[in-house]
């Protein structure tokens, strides 16, 4: 029996400190305990971070890996999911950030860790390298809120609408009771034995 692996991607100057990752994680561990959980402190720049990323995956490739992630974590998952031919849950994901984080070029302060970097056009050009104009839809399940004060949501509606999408009214970019969907995530990845919640 394959082992199972899930990778869960943090957003932009966010960790796995985040409410989303430590809930996710407390989930796994309480009703799926055979699943092994992964959730790295993201390398701030693009290049650095699918490097990272990849390198994770390719670190047990006999296993059955799935992955998770919001917001920019979302985008980085995307990637991973066609490249690696996975599937993915998407929270409230970025669909073109180097379009959204041009207006965070300049100097920035993970307020979870406290490390100070740069944004710069690089970081925009790595970032649009790794975009995926076609994808295989039926991969990923995709779960947004109209009130995402961050990300304009319909960005995703429209990408991934042959996708399993979940549209919520309201909410917020930190994606209210997302605690509520951990059943729903689970119950979307091919496991044998599903959790009885």
């Amino acid at each position: 029996m394959k082992a199972i692996n899930i990778l869960y991607i943090h957003g932009f100057n966010s960790s796995p400190m985040s409410q989303k990752a430590v809930s996710t994680k407390q989930y796994i561990e309480k009703y799926y305990p055979e699943i092994t959980f992964y959730c790295p402190q993201v390398i701030f720049n693009p290049k650095g971070a699918i490097a990272q990323l990849e390198a994770i995956v390719e670190s047990a490739p006999s296993a059955q890996w799935f992955v998770m992630g919001s917001s920019l974590g979302g985008y980085f998952s995307s990637y991973l999911a066609e490249k690696y031919d996975l599937p993915a849950v998407l929270i409230n994901p970025a669909v073109r950030p180097f379009e959204l984080l041009v207006d965070y070029i300049g100097e920035q302060q993970n307020p979870y860790t406290g490390e100070v970097y740069q944004v710069t056009d690089q970081y925009m050009t790595d970032l649009q390298a790794l975009y995926n104009e076609k994808i295989s839809k039926k991969r990923y399940m995709v779960m947004v809120q109209t009130g995402d004060e961050v990300l304009d949501y319909q960005q995703a509606v429209d990408k991934y609408q042959d996708s399993q999408l979940i549209v919520q009214q309201g909410g917020d970019h930190s994606f209210i009771h997302y605690e509520q969907m951990l059943p729903k995530i689970m119950a979307f990845f091919p496991i044998a034995n599903k959790a009885v919640v």
